[in-house]
């Protein structure tokens, strides 16, 4: 298992609920891809970098590749897009109470 590089802890609550959950997003460091680990070609020095919820029912580890460990990390850093998709379900907050995305 890769190490956490990076996290960000928030709460949550289910759409229609006032009760809030705590969880935590973290983004694992980059590692390079080795062959048959994936379903399509790759050139050498390709990466991948997972971001996973804990403590977030049914969100599952969404993994990011890029060309090098470099675009890899680039690209798994910006959670918000993950958020926003998960938004639809939950109404997520900031440990401050404050709601994350402005509505």
């Amino acid at each position: 298992m890769s190490q956490c590089i990076a996290k960000r802890k928030l709460l949550y609550s289910l759409k229609g609920s006032s009760e809030r959950h705590p969880f935590v997003v973290q983004v694992l460091a980059p590692r390079e891809l080795k062959k048959g680990e994936v379903a399509f070609e790759f050139a050498e020095g390709t990466a991948v970098c997972s971001v996973e919820f804990s403590g977030l029912p049914g969100a599952s580890t969404e993994n990011t590749y890029g060309a090098d460990s470099l675009q890899a990390l680039q690209l798994a850093i910006d959670v918000e897009p993950i958020l926003k998709r998960l938004s639809k379900k939950y109404d997520l907050f900031f440990p401050t109470g404050e709601g994350y995305f402005e509505e």
